[in-house]
């Protein structure tokens, strides 16, 4: 079974910068595509971003493109998300998750598609 260890989070002031960790404990395939997804109080969990299992592609929410950044992938099945301008609207709570996948270059935004899921973290944004 894949545990994914999530690290980062906290209350921050609008305009900071948070970093999240997620970390695949072990490996049953060779590549992960992993993403990133939040669920804010009373709403539905909502997708953010992702990355192909070898890093080379990345996809984004509209609602956090050129603020938010995903990283990682590859062989250390790795992924992080560089949330810089935060808003008092991001939030929630911020849950990583991982496919395994024999297709390097493919990105996956629906949650139906991620077979791991991470603990969740929070991140409140304070105005």
């Amino acid at each position: 079974q894949v545990q994914l260890r999530v690290s980062g989070g906290g209350l921050v002031q609008a305009g900071g910068s948070l970093r999240l960790s997620c970390a695949a404990s072990r490996r049953t395939f060779s590549t992960y595509a992993m993403g990133w997804f939040r669920q804010a109080p009373g709403k539905e969990r909502e997708f953010v971003a992702a990355i192909s299992g070898m890093g080379t592609r990345t996809y984004y929410a509209d609602s956090v493109k050129d603020r938010f950044t995903i990283s990682g992938g590859g062989a250390e099945n790795t992924a992080y998300l560089q949330m810089n301008s935060l808003e008092p609207e991001d939030t929630a709570v911020y849950y990583c998750a991982a496919k395994g996948t024999l297709s390097g270059s493919t990105v996956y935004i629906s949650d139906y598609d991620y077979d791991h899921w991470g603990q969740g973290t929070q991140v409140t944004v304070s105005s």
